[in-house]
């Protein structure tokens, strides 16, 4: 009975979905983190009766034939790039972008990776790092007799050390943008790779067109809604429901069928 194996595709597509779902609950205040969603497409059809086909006589044909739909398979799994709210955090090393943009880290592989996460500390060389201690690139090294560190919405970085009254410029902050957001691969640690999909990156100052501005002492948010998470986590259990109540009813009806006399 085909009915068995349908439903068992859908239950298997409704896992997944509530595996995607859980995850983006899971990262409801993971910094910068982008929600995603499962979406899926119905599998080949059995064609019984083609449409279309002769019906007997000279002109007549069938309208609309016979096709047995095999099921349901995940078509893809799909991040949604929107921003995130602002948080102030109030320490001076933490940025968020306002706009499109990733801040540009490198690996210690070599590798350059790209991140929303601007929570951004100080190695102990003054150097503007991650929270896992990767570089930001380019390379920010802040003064150890600063007082002072002002980013401004372009991306440059001032310092005022003491016995200064100017500020000093010490670097200039960078953001890369990519054709297919979506296509980026990601790693964990809030850390994405570029790959063939995503596009090769193009690098520009903060401001430029098509990039965001920097904000000084806020990070981004993630972008969950939880209202629309668990509305979404209530709907695929019931499909998977449905689909346990089509295998059930399957099995009865095998079960009738089996004691035919």
């Amino acid at each position: 009975m085909r009915t068995l194996s349908i439903a068992s595709t859908g239950m298997l597509a409704q896992q997944t979905n509530v595996d995607v779902i859980s995850n983006n609950i899971a990262n409801m205040n993971t910094t910068g983190f982008k929600r995603q969603r499962a979406a899926f497409q119905d599998l080949l059809y059995q064609q019984e009766t083609r449409a279309g086909t002769s019906a007997g006589g000279d002109q007549a044909k069938v309208p609309t034939g016979i096709q047995i739909g095999a099921g349901v398979k995940t078509g893809g799994v799909y991040r949604i790039t929107e921003q995130g709210a602002p948080q102030s955090t109030g320490n001076r090393y933490d940025l968020a972008v306002d706009g499109r943009g990733y801040f540009q880290v490198t690996l210690p592989s070599g590798e350059t990776a790209y991140t929303r996460d601007g929570s951004f500390q100080l190695s102990d060389q003054g150097e503007l790092v991650t929270s896992d201690g990767h570089s930001v690139q380019p390379g920010i090294t802040i003064p150890p007799d600063a007082v002072d560190v002002a980013i401004s919405k372009t991306g440059q970085v001032q310092v005022k050390t003491a016995g200064q009254v100017e500020m000093q410029t010490v670097g200039q902050l960078q953001l890369a943008t990519f054709v297919n957001e979506a296509g980026l691969e990601a790693q964990g640690g809030n850390l994405f790779l570029e790959t063939s999909a995503s596009g090769a990156a193009t690098i520009g100052a903060p401001g430029d067109p098509g990039l965001g501005t920097m904000m000084q002492g806020f990070v981004e948010a993630s972008n969950v809604n939880p209202v629309s998470e668990i509305t979404a986590l209530i709907t695929a259990q019931r499909a998977y429901e449905m689909n346990s109540r089509v295998v059930k009813t399957a099995d009865e009806m095998l079960a009738t069928s089996s004691q035919l006399r």
